[in-house]
């Protein structure tokens, strides 16, 4: 009887801890194939100029993919093939040259993404193999919703009390006790960012946050966070913790660690330091879900600036020049720019200013929210497609659920905001 060799097609779900594609394709075959492909698309350079994956999050994905290749070498002998290229040309290939039975993947919600699984799946079949979907990037996972896809509900607040209510969040899959692949003979080089086509980013040394792609990194800050939420406890009288920004998105976004990681070992520390309140990061959780049901139920809908309305909001005349005061930092609001020259020198900012400089240039500036989320799609660290372009969507009055702003912490008038707060003290030297 001939063996049976899966190919499994990482991309964003770089880790080994509750990877169900991983430890499926280890229980049903003799032999795992592990793949990952750098797409050209994702390092192109538009007309505008603008990078689609810009310097940070092109070096932290490089990081990733390297600290997962180390992973699988130094706990299972297993080595990770790396290729550049359109992936229907490289899987189809290696699925030859290796007799792959079957591949296995993550499915993605939004259009690109789906598109490159279908062309994939076009290509494979060609060659009578299939491409076998697997759900891994969410907390509640889509069988275990209280309604199909469909029905679900548009209000962020209706969807909340019903998952919370009637769904529980899956076990993590087990990490697999070994992994045996075919000999392989050529690993291929992990690319340079020059390989990529993308400049080397300067990091900054007024930078908050350093971020280190990978899942070593990832399960670091996940501790690191936990600590943060006892350290505080542990001066307050009250057990409501306030434990601070987790700052896991550039892991999550990635799939450094899962969600259900997150919960799972938020709940158990919880459990054991008898701590009762972590909710900011159980609702962020929440809203990640949320944003990519939505993109499986409404798709397109998303890109459009007149969002799900009949007409996209009115916007000023002079948009180019108001656009580019914007992104440069140069708008003459002193948190506003501060915030952005933060966001150009690091490739992160907090979740709220994220949403001011959204509101101000949506609602003040009056200028075309979809080139924010577009400009936000090359800088964030952290970018994915469903949060993005769902929140941008929210903040501009467009999206499909336009009245959830008790759990979506919107930004308040940025004339209001606080100028001597350690934010703006740091950064406020960059805005000339």
């Amino acid at each position: 009887m001939s063996e049976k060799t899966i190919l499994v097609w990482f991309r964003n779900d770089l880790r080994i801890h509750d990877n169900e594609i991983l430890s499926e394709a280890v229980r049903k075959a003799d032999k795992v194939l592990p793949v990952f492909v750098f797409d050209p698309y994702y390092f192109k350079t538009g007309s505008s100029g603008a990078l689609k994956t810009g310097s940070f999050r092109a070096r932290f994905l490089i990081e990733s993919v390297a600290d997962l290749r180390k992973n699988l070498q130094d706990k299972f002998g297993a080595k990770l093939i790396v290729r550049t290229g359109d992936p229907s040309e490289v899987l189809t290939q290696l699925a030859e040259e290796y007799q792959v039975n079957e591949v296995y993947h993550h499915r993605e919600v939004a259009p690109e993404e789906t598109d490159a699984s279908e062309r994939v799946e076009t290509a494979l079949w060609k060659i009578k193999l299939n491409l076998k979907h697997f759900i891994g990037h969410t907390l509640y996972h889509k069988e275990d919703l209280p309604f199909p896809i469909k029905d679900i509900p548009d209000s962020f607040v209706t969807f909340k009390k019903k998952v919370e209510r009637d769904s529980t969040v899956r076990p993590c899959t087990a990490i697999p006790e070994h992994i045996t692949t075919p000999e392989i003979s050529n690993e291929g080089e992990i690319p340079t960012l020059a390989d990529l086509g993308v400049p080397q980013p300067v990091d900054d040394h007024r930078a908050t946050h350093h971020f280190v792609g990978g899942e070593t990194a990832a399960l670091n800050r996940l501790q690191q966070y936990l600590q943060n939420c006892l350290e505080n406890d542990a001066v307050k009288s009250s057990r409501n913790v306030a434990c601070g920004s987790s700052a896991l998105s550039p892991w999550l976004a990635v799939g450094c660690i899962s969600p259900r990681q997150v919960y799972w070992e938020v709940v158990k520390f919880q459990r054991e330091h008898h701590l009762q309140n972590t909710d900011p990061l159980m609702l962020e959780l929440l809203w990640r879900d949320y944003f990519r049901f939505m993109f499986k139920k409404h798709g397109q809908k998303f890109f459009r600036a007149e969002g799900f309305t009949e007409e996209a909001p009115g916007i000023a005349d002079n948009q180019d020049e108001l656009f580019e005061q914007w992104k440069s930092g140069e708008t003459g609001v002193a948190y506003v720019d501060a915030a952005m020259h933060e966001l150009n020198a690091t490739g992160y900012i907090t979740n709220y200013s994220r949403q001011a400089v959204a509101t101000f240039l949506a609602k003040d500036m009056q200028v075309d929210w979809t080139k924010g989320a577009l400009y936000f799609e090359e800088k964030l660290i952290d970018y994915s497609p469903a949060s993005n372009w769902g929140n941008w969507a929210f903040i501009a009055g467009v999206g499909n659920d336009t009245k959830s702003n008790r759990y979506f912490n919107a930004a308040k008038p940025v004339a209001q905001s606080d100028y001597n707060s350690d934010f703006i003290a740091t950064w406020l030297p960059l805005v000339q």
